[in-house]
């Protein structure tokens, strides 16, 4: 199963959804872990008050996700996770090294 991570270094999950301009995309089987792909988008925070709801950005996120079963990040907004859950991707919130946590995530997937 494919599962997005928002990291700034590869090793931790350690970025807020909202502040990530790319997910780290792992293959995650009962015995295995592994990188397989990075997506590149827009940021989904612009810290801009008068558009704080940026639902064409999300959808352009969801739809770069489209084939992961779930997104894991440091944090995430109630807006954007009841979003993107609506676009069918699931939420998780976690930190850590990511590896052994995309392992642990997937025993409840």
């Amino acid at each position: 199963m494919l599962i997005a991570v928002a990291s700034r270094d590869g090793r931790e999950i350690n970025q807020h959804f909202g502040h990530a301009d790319r997910f780290l995309v792992y293959d995650v089987n009962e015995t295995e872990v592994k990188l397989v792909d990075e997506k590149k988008f827009e940021r989904y925070c612009t810290y801009d008050q008068d558009h704080p709801m940026r639902a064409p950005v999300l959808k352009a996120i969801a739809d770069s996700l489209g084939e992961c079963h779930a997104v894991v990040c440091a944090q995430i907004g109630p807006g954007p996770q009841m979003e993107l859950e609506q676009l069918g991707i699931e939420t998780f919130v976690a930190d850590g090294p990511i590896k052994p946590m995309l392992m642990e995530l997937s025993k409840l997937l």
